[in-house]
């Protein structure tokens, strides 16, 4: 049975090893001359001219959420659409439901108006 999983440890392996030596190589000859404008903070290609503690229309964490709500239907999605011959007929009326539920909340957001932005 552990002859069945050596492959995958052997990936594993190999990939981790890869990776830090890619870290180590980089860490080691990068250049190192810090300057003001290297060390200060960057955000949206700018220089910050207000307060990092400034408070965020909520809209943006509404539509964060939505798209979070919206994305892991896909997630259920691949693997419902792999195995349906397997489920049959009650896995594609769970998914229906599923689906409907989705589109129902979908359709409740948008006459809410929490799509809409000015």
């Amino acid at each position: 049975m552990l002859a069945e999983y050596l492959p995958i440890l052997i990936f594993m392996l190999v990939g981790l090893g890869f990776g830090a030596m890619l870290l180590t190589v980089g860490f080691v000859m990068s250049p190192r001359r810090p300057d003001s404008e290297k060390l200060s903070p960057y955000e949206c290609g700018f220089e910050a001219f207000e307060d990092s503690r400034m408070k965020f229309d909520v809209r943006y964490y509404l539509v964060a959420i939505l798209f979070i709500i919206f994305d892991l239907e896909i997630a259920f999605l691949f693997p419902w659409a792999i195995v349906l011959d397997q489920i049959g007929w009650f896995g594609f009326g769970a998914m229906f439901i599923f689906l409907g539920i989705l589109v129902i909340g979908f359709i409740y957001e948008w006459k809410k108006g929490a799509l809409e932005w000015e």
